[in-house]
């Protein structure tokens, strides 16, 4: 029995968890889906607003202490109807917005095959080694995204913290956090409106959400 209640006082003496909810931006505009946009400022479409007010109704009830964002125009659309509710106030990171595809920017993916003789499939080998033709490669996209995310958990040990941003950014997210190599997180799927958490305890970072869209079932 006092072994029992031992174990238990420790538990209890371990800090909260720091919780990271990863939240891609909804669909964008018709003529941008399925193209490799990076810096390209572009709006949702009709269907990621709808999308965007889903996401809040789901967020209103749950505890969040704080949101970050990136200043892109889909990521802040997306963000609008949480703001909306009137409970958080967003703290823009300049350094959160996509990943610069440099000379793939615009193209779809079979033009990135064909003009770059590379198997799209490997595009974030590509993104690592030698990086996109005037673009950012692995080492100075990840330069770019790290110090942000030290800061956001430095800043709120034990809070719930929403990071409104892109797809590109949660993967090197999750390749910080886990440990892994940029393009073992070709084996996550990162939808539209996704979201994807981490708790982070002292030693240990664990996936308790990913790619959770909560308007599947809602929005056609």
């Amino acid at each position: 029995m006092a072994t029992k209640k031992k174990a238990s006082r420790k538990k209890h003496l371990q800090p909260p968890a720091t919780r990271l909810l990863l939240i891609r931006h909804g669909e964008v505009e018709a003529r941008y889906q399925g193209v490799f946009g990076g810096r390209i400022d572009m709006n949702l479409s009709p269907r990621g607003k709808r999308q965007a007010k889903v996401l809040a109704d789901y967020l209103r009830v749950k505890t969040i202490d704080a949101v970050y964002a990136s200043p892109m125009k889909r990521v802040q659309q997306t963000l609008a109807p949480t703001l909306k509710t009137g409970r958080h106030a967003q703290t823009i990171f300049h350094d959160l917005r996509e990943i610069d595809f440099g000379d793939w920017t615009g193209l779809d993916w079979g033009d990135v095959r064909d003009k770059f003789k590379f198997p799209v499939h490997e595009w974030l080998e590509q993104i690592v080694h030698p990086g996109s033709p005037n673009g950012e490669n692995g080492e100075t996209f990840r330069a770019r995204i790290e110090p942000c995310l030290r800061e956001i958990i430095a800043k709120h040990p034990g809070q719930n913290v929403a990071v409104f941003c892109h797809g590109g950014v949660i993967r090197m997210a999750l390749a910080i956090l886990l440990d892994l190599p940029l393009p073992k997180t070709n084996s996550f799927e990162v939808e539209y409106a996704s979201i994807t958490q981490v708790a982070l305890h002292p030693h240990l970072a664990e996936i308790e959400l990913l790619n959770f869209t909560p308007w599947r079932d809602l929005v056609g």
